[in-house]
């Protein structure tokens, strides 16, 4: 295994980006004893501490050798903004080429704080896979700046790394920046570092996309009980055409396909995410539209949870959340269809919460 400087736009080879194989060849490839694989790991994944000029059990006339060679720097904080009272936070992070990405890590049930929920403490990170997206969804920050580059596995591992040094994650979402499914390889290796390495559940996990059906399909045959997030927004083509415009290439009727193969696949209940645009796609008819969409053909009402999701304006846009008696009919409606449907928990609005539009300020 090869480290060498990165070329333009590529991420310096990492720990994180090699197998478990990979990684005892690349350590003993550099001279070490095989035995130094499990301990950097130890380190990496198990303490989240990725700075190996700090390890003590490492002879001190190789940690800056070791440092450089197999823990260079990927992320580096250039902006932090929370909400919440302290249990929002989300990190803008400067790439090695310069791009920038976020991250938003949520507390849910810390004691003290009002929150929804059951008052079991959930700690979930958001995380990107892309640096800008290209999906070029309207009414989304990150897409209004297009596509700059893929993520590396180890950048997305190591938005989780720093995460796990403030809380134990309970969950990781794919939704941050880019869409996860058109870097499906290096999402993957970072799912399967989470899972192997970090020692996360799966089920934990949420892999989101906009419909790319044959990613959807590939994901169904990996073995991993991962849950599915599909983001329609809209429940007809037409509509769908300008809001998501990939669905040109792949229509509503093969992504619900897709989708609910991907149901019966893993026995992974999917999300559908639906952001709610006043007076655009937020009418109690379209949320008729989607319950029949979805409970099509035969396949009943089990197999879905919808989540509305208020629409986190950007600046400028002409796009804006839906009225709360909107929203309210709209769930009324899908549940009348006998589909389960929660307005999803809008985290960060005061801290520029809609994804890029804290990296978009720049540093």
């Amino acid at each position: 295994m090869q480290f060498s400087a990165p070329k333009r736009g590529k991420p310096p080879k990492h720990w994180a980006d090699l197998a478990p194989q990979e990684r005892r060849d690349a350590v003993t490839d550099a001279g070490l004893p095989a035995f130094r694989a499990s301990q950097f790991d130890r380190h990496y994944y198990g303490q989240a501490n990725a700075d190996p000029t700090t390890w003590t059990d490492l002879p001190a006339s190789i940690r800056d050798d070791v440092s450089q060679r197999f823990f260079p720097a990927l992320l580096e904080p250039v902006r932090e903004q929370s909400a919440d009272e302290g249990t929002t936070i989300k990190t803008a992070w400067r790439l090695h080429d310069g791009a920038l990405v976020e991250s938003v890590l949520m507390e849910y049930g810390v004691p003290g704080v009002r929150s929804s929920g059951s008052g079991r403490h959930r700690a979930t990170l958001c995380v990107s896979s892309q640096a800008g997206c290209g999906m070029a969804c309207p009414f989304c920050a990150t897409g209004q700046g297009g596509l700059q580059r893929n993520m590396s596995t180890a950048e997305i591992v190591a938005q989780v790394v720093a995460a796990t040094r403030r809380v134990r994650l309970t969950n990781v979402v794919f939704m941050g920046m880019g869409e996860p499914m058109a870097n499906y390889r290096a999402v993957l290796g970072a799912v399967r570092r989470m899972v192997d390495d970090i020692g996360m559940s799966a089920r934990g996990i949420t892999v989101s996309t906009v419909g790319l059906v044959p990613r959807i399909e590939q994901l169904a045959g990996e073995g991993l009980p991962l849950t599915l997030a599909v983001s329609l927004h809209a429940p007809d083509d037409a509509l769908r055409d300008t809001l998501v415009p990939i669905n040109t290439r792949y229509p509503l009727s093969e992504v619900v396909e897709a989708a609910h193969a991907y149901f019966e696949a893993t026995g992974r209940r999917v999300s559908i995410e639906y952001a709610l645009i006043r007076d655009v796609n937020d009418q109690a008819w379209r949320a008729d539209a989607l319950g029949e969409l979805l409970t099509a053909r035969g396949r009943g009402a089990h197999w879905v949870h919808v989540n509305p999701i208020p629409l986190n304006p950007t600046p400028g846009s002409k796009w804006t959340a839906s009225r709360r008696a909107d929203e309210a009919e709209f769930v009324r409606r899908l549940t009348a269809h006998g589909i389960a449907a929660t307005i999803r928990d809008t985290r960060g609005r005061e801290i520029d919460g809609a994804c890029g539009q804290l990296a978009a300020q720049g540093a």
